[in-house]
């Protein structure tokens, strides 16, 4: 049987990149997003081009009614769960200053971003374990998509490193957690990637990585992330549990 990937925010942006590198690798894929079903149905008609198997879990992460559907949806349609690629992120609607920040952006930031990954990787963990009890062959892995913002400040969204930060600590706990149960958890930190997260500093970025914000002069894309997801899953960076994959260009290395 081919493996199965649930991939959170998969509609687009990172998570679309992604998708599309695990079709690739003949996983069946369900990806998740808040938009109406009619309008991601190109998207599943690219992914199910050459023959792929894709559908559609609709729902808010932050919401544990949403959570319970996406996993039952997948539990429905294929039986099983191989990969959860925890990516949906949202940033501030507004940056503000953490002197000025409210704490109506904070809790929307936490849920989305923080509690509601912590949450569908408790439900998916739990049902992975319940599989490899029948079938200690098949293979299971977690992969969280945090953010270089987990490490480096930015002032005017304090929230959404917060709650990337805490996504970091949530990858310790449940590699921790899941290593007797061979089920490997891993981080990837994104850099500037061209998404719609970044659609609207596009200008501020060309100028920011044209005088020497990464290492290498580019932006990242959504398939670099994609390519980086497919090493993991197919162990070829084994024994790393719980570590940290920078694709960022080089953009957190300090140098003289």
């Amino acid at each position: 049987m081919k493996p199965v990937a649930l991939i959170t925010g998969g509609s687009r942006g990172i998570g679309f990149g992604i998708a599309k590198a695990l079709i690739k690798e003949e996983y069946r894929v369900a990806i998740n997003g808040v938009r109406a079903s009619d309008q991601v149905e190109k998207t599943l008609k690219q992914l199910r081009a050459d023959g792929g198997e894709a559908i559609y879990c609709q729902g808010n992460v932050g919401s544990a009614e949403d959570r319970s559907k996406m996993i039952d949806n997948i539990k429905e349609k294929w039986g099983q769960l191989n990969l959860l690629v925890n990516n949906a992120g949202v940033a501030p609607k507004e940056r503000k200053d953490i002197l000025e920040a409210d704490e109506k952006s904070f809790d929307r930031l936490m849920d989305i971003n923080l509690k509601g990954p912590y949450f569908l990787t408790q439900k998916a963990a739990n049902w992975m374990i319940e599989q490899k009890a029948k079938n200690s062959k098949d293979s299971f892995s977690i992969i969280n998509i945090s953010s270089v913002s987990a490490k480096v400040a930015s002032v005017n969204r304090g929230e959404y490193c917060i709650s990337k930060a805490g996504m970091s600590m949530s990858t310790k706990l449940w590699a921790a957690k899941l290593g007797e149960f061979d089920i490997p958890v891993y981080e990837i930190q994104p850099g500037v990637i061209r998404s719609d997260m970044t659609a609207g500093v596009v200008e501020k970025y060309d100028k920011m990585i044209a005088e020497g914000l990464t290492l290498q002069k580019r932006w990242g894309k959504p398939e670099d992330l994609g390519k980086t997801v497919v090493a993991l899953v197919k162990g070829m960076i084994p024994y790393a549990t719980g570590q940290v994959i920078h694709t960022d260009g080089g953009m957190t290395i300090q140098t003289l």
